[in-house]
């Protein structure tokens, strides 16, 4: 668990600073980029189909593990629109919150108690 934990810290850490230098040379104009490249039906925008498919599982995950309640669902959209900032900040919250219990942290702790 310490060798995943000290992985999604990095991605945290590394994410957010290459974020924070394209921001500040780029602005905040992802969105018409990315559908544009998806629209334009190059190889940029395949990526950014087979990426947005990973948000779109990612936030299903998220509101899943949390029995799509309000609060879940909300979640889930952060998760859509956090992408990895977002599931590493969380995965990383949880693996503390429940003690490195591996079915916990995937299947949240009811679900974890039930099997």
């Amino acid at each position: 668990m310490s060798l995943f934990r000290l992985f999604l810290a990095t991605c945290l850490l590394v994410i957010v600073g290459y974020t924070s230098v394209t921001i500040a040379n780029h602005g905040l104009g992802l969105l018409p980029i990315f559908f544009g490249d998806m629209a334009a039906m190059t190889w940029p925008g395949q990526f950014n189909l087979d990426f947005f498919g990973f948000l779109l599982l990612s936030g299903i995950w998220v509101s899943w593990r949390h029995h799509f309640s309000p609060a879940g669902l909300v979640l889930g959209l952060v998760a859509v629109f956090g992408g990895m900032p977002f599931l590493s900040g969380y995965l990383l919250f949880h693996s503390f919150k429940t003690n490195g219990d591996i079915k916990a942290l995937l299947l949240g702790e009811t679900r974890a108690r039930q099997v």
